[in-house]
């Protein structure tokens, strides 16, 4: 859930029956619309309470993500029982709070990857089922399966389960819990951190860059978490979780044969940012971070080997400007920038890089214009530049090689939306490359120039 804040929060969250009347009267005035349906069926609200569109979240989709996907932080828990006689001890919503989406989409590259099929239509992309909603008065979760068409089977996906209470901390309103996720960010209240960041649709099979820093998902899936939070003032997040490796589809326990990144001890995510909302603008900046300590490919016998270590540290921020002369339009600028040292110990002695001291650097950001919950239109830019070597992003391999050993790549999007209704939306993306592993022309060494990864993508989503 997330949109921009269009009001005092502060004082809202002080004085709870102003905050909720206040509430009620947005909901009335706030046009049909959706986001995962079960969450709007358990609050009674229409999706763009909590959502501009999704997964973009308005001030009261964050209040519902830091209370557990209840309203337990609130004091407006639906499922809050009316006791007589005998207690049960037992809260259970009516009905299980399960959603489901469904998407189909039609992806080409601005030229055919060797011996590939080309414009290529999936029906469907993928199918989620969520598990999302309040299990008791202070538990609720974020709980996705999604079936890829790619691989003819579900699988488990983003996952955010909750404990969440509210209390006072030195005289001010204090939201706090406990998250176990797995996926780093997952847990975050903005969409300028990567797992709920733009862009928020994509394809499953045009060529990407091969430079990743970790804490932009390339942990995603990969890694059970559990750590706490806490949100002071309405101004102030504090977040802290530690991971460990959790390999879908490995037999426990597993011996990380295959796997580039397996965990030794925890490694921890920290998270900081400051909110504040002045008039009609909103703003949010903070940093998060993570390191890791990890032997590639083996959990113990590349002990001899070394170790991996990378240390990411990233800065973001979110500004959201509320236009009620435009019937509350909504623009959006959000930015990350991300810096990852890392001290490849075990791959090099494994021969899988040049030298040991690498680093990266990640800029990601976007602007959005909201045209009421119906339409947006956004532009994104991004930018990975780091340390060349040969080994490491090696050559000699058409559409991901590298010529020059560079893991510098830099392009742009450009996406329109349309929800016809809140559970529906049909979305118009293109990607291009400036550079692409390293270069603009030839740069795999077979022909292939960064623009011919330009891609095009054409999505319908149904949520329900």
């Amino acid at each position: 859930m997330s949109t921009p804040p269009n009001g005092p929060a502060r004082s809202l969250l002080s004085r709870p029956a102003i905050f909720f009347s206040i509430l009620l009267s947005l909901v009335l005035y706030v046009p049909s619309a959706g986001a995962v349906p079960s969450f709007s069926r358990q609050t009674g609200f229409p999706c763009s309470s909590c959502h501009t569109t999704p997964p973009e979240l308005t001030p009261l989709g964050r209040i519902f993500k830091l209370s557990g996907y209840t309203l337990a932080g609130t004091g407006m828990s639906k499922i809050e029982k009316k006791r007589q006689g005998k207690e049960t001890g037992l809260e259970l919503l009516a009905t299980l709070p399960l959603s489901v989406f469904f998407e189909t989409s039609f992806t080409s590259t601005n030229k055919p990857q060797p011996g590939l099929q080309n414009g290529s239509f999936e029906f469907p992309q993928d199918v989620s089922l969520f598990l999302a909603g309040e299990w008791s008065t202070h538990v609720g979760s974020f709980v996705q399966f999604t079936y890829d068409a790619q691989d003819d089977h579900f699988t488990w996906d983003n996952t955010d389960i909750r404990y969440a209470n509210s209390g006072k901390f030195l005289g001010k309103d204090l939201m706090y819990g406990i998250t176990f996720n797995n996926n780093p960010t997952l847990e975050d209240l903005w969409n300028s951190t990567p797992a709920f960041g733009f862009p928020f649709v994509s394809n499953d099979f045009a060529p990407s860059p091969s430079a990743a820093v970790l804490v932009n998902g390339s942990l995603a899936q990969d890694v059970a978490g559990a750590g706490g939070y806490g949100m002071w003032d309405n101004h102030f997040y504090l977040d802290a979780t530690l991971y460990r490796s959790d390999h879908i589809g490995a037999a426990q326990p597993f011996d990380g044969a295959g796997y580039p990144i397996n965990i030794q001890g925890v490694a921890p995510y920290w998270r900081f940012a400051v909110q504040d909302t002045m008039g009609n603008n909103y703003i949010e900046v903070g940093t998060y971070g993570m390191h890791v300590k990890s032997t590639p490919n083996f959990v113990t016998a590349a002990l001899s080997d070394g170790y991996d270590s990378y240390t990411d540290v990233a800065a973001d921020f979110q500004f959201d400007r509320t236009i009620p002369q435009l019937q509350n339009d909504v623009l959006s600028v959000r930015g990350t920038y991300i810096h990852e040292n890392s001290s490849l110990n075990g791959t090099f002695n494994q021969g899988g890089s040049d030298f040991v001291n690498h680093h990266l650097n990640t800029v990601q950001a976007n602007v959005e214009y909201h045209r009421g919950n119906r339409y947006s239109g956004a532009f994104g830019w991004f930018n990975t530049t780091g340390t060349a070597d040969p080994t490491l992003f090696a050559a000699g391999t058409p559409i991901s090689g590298s010529t020059t050993g560079s893991p510098n790549s830099d392009g742009y999007l450009l996406n329109l939306s349309w929800w016809p209704a809140q559970n529906i939306d049909v979305a118009a993306q293109y990607t291009g490359y400036l550079k692409f592993d390293g270069g603009g022309t030839n740069y795999d060494g077979s022909g292939r120039n960064a623009s011919d990864n330009n891609t095009l993508y054409l999505l319908a989503r149904f949520l329900f």
